[in-house]
């Protein structure tokens, strides 16, 4: 049986000895959000696998020479990449499922608006007039390019 390395199962004590780290250091860490623990009854700090992990890549960072503060924007933007990546699995999904149904429409138009949101919009629809919004369509066969 494997254990899920998001379960928040190991005391700081613990963690810290995993992590080759002060105890001090991980509560400095959680302070400042670059690690941040479950909290059981009593707020005491209870740290995942997944945490430990967290806790020795801002350790080789930290020895690379990066800030604290770089480090946490680096951690910030891997969370992102993250995000991302399973929403593009997501809609990766979604047009495979749709391509089996045989619901595959060639005319479908999708929006990427500023927060990296993804919309579909219907067949002669428009994204907002002050949208600054990319809009991606696949012209017709013997037809002009343009929303259709």
């Amino acid at each position: 049986m494997a254990i899920d390395p998001y379960a928040p199962i190991f005391v700081i004590s613990v963690a810290a000895e995993l992590a080759e780290m002060h105890p001090q250091t991980l509560r400095q860490y959680d302070r400042l959000g670059l690690v941040s623990p479950s909290r059981q009854s009593g707020r005491q700090r209870r740290y995942s696998q997944h945490d430990v992990e967290l806790l020795r890549e801002v350790q080789r960072l930290s020895k690379d020479g990066v800030s604290l503060e770089g480090i946490r924007r680096i951690l910030e933007l891997e969370n992102q990449v993250a995000a991302l990546r399973s929403r593009v699995m997501e809609l990766e999904q979604e047009v495979s499922e749709a391509r089996r149904r045989g619901a595959a429409d060639p005319l479908r138009v999708f929006a990427a608006g500023m927060g990296g949101d993804v919309v579909t919009l219907a067949r002669g629809q428009r994204p907002e007039p002050r949208s600054q919004a990319v809009v991606v369509w696949r012209p017709r066969a013997n037809q002009a390019p343009g929303l259709y």
